[in-house]
Parts: structure tokens; sequence; C-alpha cells
């Protein structure tokens, strides 16, 4: 009789597990459909604007803001392509642009990492106090200070040079900060071992800590690329000579003289985006790799 009720009460446990384990399988099941919606909603959202600005650099001068909207043009018009490519101002520009965004990104990354390693690991008079100082700048609006810094850049004789664009902007506290968080988590004892070989500050940091500043540096370089590339403001008060425009004035420029041609302009828009498109296809790894770092963190 006990044994019958043992195994009564067992085939009574089963079924009431099996029970419980379907309604937690199918909400996962659902949670799991209902993310990968959100997350093709986002992509969606996020690639649209890019898919129609590629789409309307095919379509004809009325099409682009015609009503009702249409997303794929009647005619595809590649010759819009072809006019903008063998443009010799767009091409100047596009050249000038791209020389300026490396110098800039080149300095932006030997400046801050230089400063962030002063402030991981030197030690100097006032340490604490210019430290307190950079970061503070962080918090300024950078339009607060246009009209200051461009008194400043005037009085230096920089205006309508490549210098105006490169050297002001290069030195960025954001940066430094995030580059001397990874500093700081490098071991010391990689350091006493260098210092035991008779390397100095100079040599450490370029034969230990360069080496290990890829992750940040991938990281810093995007955001110096993407800023110095999509920079506006600045140039159109600095630059005055058509043939020194960067790519944001060009486009600007050529939508107020040449309105009438928008599909056009889609296509030179198109085409000045194609550099930041291929630094994240070439990167896109890296940038993972330190969001998952960071996550981790």
């Amino acid at each position: 009789m006990h044994a019958h009720n043992s195994a009564s009460q067992i085939e009574d446990v089963v079924p009431m597990t099996e029970d419980r384990r379907r309604p937690r399988g199918w909400r996962w099941w659902t949670g799991g459909v209902l993310k990968g919606l959100v997350g093709a909603l986002f992509v969606f959202l996020a690639l649209f604007p890019l898919a129609w600005m590629i789409i309307a650099g095919f379509k004809a001068k009325t099409e682009v803001l015609e009503t009702p909207f249409q997303f794929f043009p009647e005619v595809w018009h590649w010759e819009n392509y072809a006019r903008i490519l063998s443009d010799p101002t767009f091409l100047r520009t596009l050249g000038w642009t791209f020389l300026g965004t490396v110098l800039f990104t080149a300095l932006s990354l030997a400046v801050n990492s230089m400063a962030a390693y002063a402030f991981a690991r030197l030690e100097f008079p006032f340490k604490r106090t210019l430290w307190v100082t950079v970061i503070t700048t962080m918090f300024i609006p950078g339009m607060t200070i246009l009209l200051t810094s461009f008194i400043v850049v005037t009085k230096l004789h920089m205006l309508d040079t490549l210098a105006v664009l490169v050297l002001p902007g290069a030195a960025s506290a954001a940066s430094i900060f995030f580059i001397r968080q990874f500093y700081l988590n490098i071991p010391r004892s990689l350091e006493e071992a260098a210092e035991l070989d008779g390397c100095g500050a100079g040599k450490i940091f370029i034969r230990l800590f360069l080496p290990l500043s890829k992750a940040p540096f991938v990281v810093m370089g995007i955001t110096a690329f993407l800023a110095y590339w999509n920079s506006y403001v600045w140039p159109i008060m600095t630059m005055a000579s058509p043939d020194k425009y960067v790519m944001q004035q060009y486009l600007a420029t050529f939508r107020s003289e040449r309105s009438s041609e928008l599909g056009i302009l889609m296509a030179g828009s198109a085409m000045a985006a194609a550099p930041v498109i291929i630094m994240f296809l070439v990167f896109q790894k890296q940038i993972i790799g330190n969001i998952k770092m960071a996550g981790l963190k």
C-alpha cells in the first residue's frame, strides 16, 4: 500500500514538473522572438536613412522630394554617380577632407595618449589640480567657446589653413580620460620589468604602452575621424577659400547653388559617407570586442 502511494505520488509530480517547464520554455521562446523583433526594428530605423540616401542618388531631379513618397525611382539614373565622381571639385574636396582627417586622427591619438600616460603613471607638481582642470573641460559645451577660439586662431594667423582645422581640437579631455582609464589597468609588474631593463618613461610608453593601446585607439580614433569628417560649424567660420572646403561645406554649397539637382546631391552625400562605412566595416571586430570588454568590466 505504501509503495502504491509512492508510485502515485511520483506520477503526480512528473506531469506537474513537465507542466511547469512548458510555460518557462514558452516564455523563453516568446522573449527571444520579441528581442529579435526589437533588434530588427532598431536595425531598420538605423539603416533606412542610409539606404534611402543611396537609392535617392539614382533618382531624377523631381523624384527625391516628390509626394507621395516613393522609395525606388521609376527610372534609375546611374549618371548621377558618374557626374559627381567626374566632378574635379568634389574629388579635390574628398581628398582634402581625407588628408585632414588622417592628420587630425593621428595627432589626436598622439597628444591624448601621451597626456593619458602622464596622468596615469608619472608624478609631477600640481598633477591633481591639472587633472581636475582637464576633466572640468568635458562639461563645457563646444559652442560656448567658438567665439573665443575664433579670436585666438585669428591672432595666430591660422585662418584658411589646414592647421586651423587640425590643431585646435586635437586635445580632448574625453579621450584623455578614456585612455587613462585603460592605462591604469596595465599591470605595474610590466612597467617594473621594463625599468629593470633600463627603460625610461619615454621608452616604456613607446615600447610597452603603445603596443597595448590598440583597443582604446580604435575607439578614440573612430571618434576623432567622425568628428573631423562631419565638422561643419568650425570650418565655415575659419575657411573662406572654396578650394579648401571640407566635405560638409562642399555639400552645403552644392545644396544652395544647385538646389534643383537633388539626385546628384544625394549621390555626393552617399559617396561622402562611403569612407565612414568602410572604416566601420574594417574595424567592426575591434569595435564589437571593445563593447564586450566594456560590458564585462
